[in-house]
């Protein structure tokens, strides 16, 4: 890749919640006798006043209905292209805005998420931006704002197996979010957004112990000693940050890390975001934790000129030195040092087939 296309600026995309917000909108104009709006423009929590093209629009006696493709811009978003529904129809006298969940939309059903249990898995922020713009259009027309809105996601149900949404206990489809209506390339706010409410769930539904994992073989490894409920395991992936931080202020009795030996290697150095491209294992720094267990020179000379981290582990296990249970007590301690006090950190370290390789309970 050249310079010029590396450097290039990633697209800024859409959030479900700005796009249901701009389908609604285009709907309920259609609804009091004006059209369908398209392309529809509508103001974001920040300001900002992006416009949505239709993808579709239905007129019917009893309800209109629009739709919007969602561009999540550069973001490898799970939602994107997908179709964002808006169905409007007229409630009853004194109900007030209603939502429902409509095909490929989930409804909540455990506590601990922003919405009350049993109501479509529609989050705060974008619930208001819909309220703001139904209240301002039957308030031009000098109507009350008894608005019923369905809204849904074609293929949503399908799409939320990608997603951590069975674990929080939404279930029938996708979740629609957004805080800010803008999807920031790579920023994954969504994925670490689930983790917080994750945490939520657990924490609401009495769990004193939480597992996150960095990957699939270290989460059923770690729980195949604990069998904890879906809802205890977080799928942390690179994020250890987003999960340390967040149990400061929303602390569980016991969180155990499980990981590969280089993610946890990371964490061991003090990295809180484990991706590739973000940080690196430190063979130098690795070579001189052998130091301190005793390691040949010749030993730690392989280990600074190591191509990979796995290759490390296995002449550290040849020669009997224990590099994972070390590095599991530092990450154990850079965790410390992030979440609350009572919190009881472990960290279990496997090697690619799921085996212990490394442990440290503090």
């Amino acid at each position: 890749m050249n310079g010029t296309e590396s450097d290039k600026k990633l697209r800024t995309g859409w959030t479900t919640g700005a796009c249901a917000t701009a389908a609604t909108k285009a709907a309920l104009s259609a609804l009091l006798g004006d059209g369908f709006l398209d392309p529809v423009t509508i103001t974001l929590p920040k300001g900002q006043t992006p416009a949505f093209a239709l993808s579709s629009e239905e007129k019917n006696e009893d309800f209109c209905e629009a739709s919007i493709i969602k561009d999540a811009g550069d973001d490898p978003d799970v939602t994107h292209l997908a179709r964002v529904i808006s169905c409007v129809r007229f409630g009853t006298p004194g109900s007030g805005i209603v939502f429902q969940a409509g095909e490929g939309v989930g409804t909540v059903t455990r506590e601990g998420l922003p919405v009350p249990v049993g109501e479509p898995a529609i989050n705060p922020v974008p619930r208001q931006m819909m309220r703001e713009v139904i209240e301002e259009l039957c308030a031009a027309k000098n109507l009350p704002a008894d608005i019923e809105v369905t809204i849904g996601i074609e293929n949503g149900e399908e799409l939320a197996k990608y997603t951590m949404n069975g674990r929080l206990g939404i279930f029938g489809g996708l979740s629609i979010l957004g805080t800010t209506g803008i999807v920031t390339p790579y920023s994954c706010a969504a994925w670490i957004a689930s983790l917080h409410r994750g945490i939520d769930v657990a924490r609401a539904a009495g769990q004193e112990h939480v597992i996150a994992s960095t990957g699939s073989t270290s989460e059923k490894a770690a729980n195949e000693i604990y069998n904890l409920p879906d809802y205890a395991l977080l799928d942390m992936g690179d994020f250890a940050g987003g999960v340390l931080k967040y149990l400061k202020k929303n602390p569980v009795k016991r969180l155990t890390l499980a990981g590969g030996f280089a993610k946890i290697a990371k964490l061991a150095r003090g990295h809180m975001d484990l991706h590739s491209g973000r940080s690196q294992v430190d063979f130098n720094w690795l070579a001189d934790q052998l130091a301190e267990l005793g390691a040949t020179e010749m030993l730690k000379e392989q280990c600074r000129t190591a191509n990979t981290a796995m290759q490390v582990l296995q002449l550290c296990e040849q020669a009997q030195i224990p590099i994972a249970d070390h590095l599991a007590k530092l990450a154990a301690h850079e965790a410390q040092k992030i979440v609350a006090d009572n919190v009881i950190i472990e960290v279990l370290i496997f090697d690619r087939a799921g085996q212990l390789v490394g442990k440290y309970d503090m």
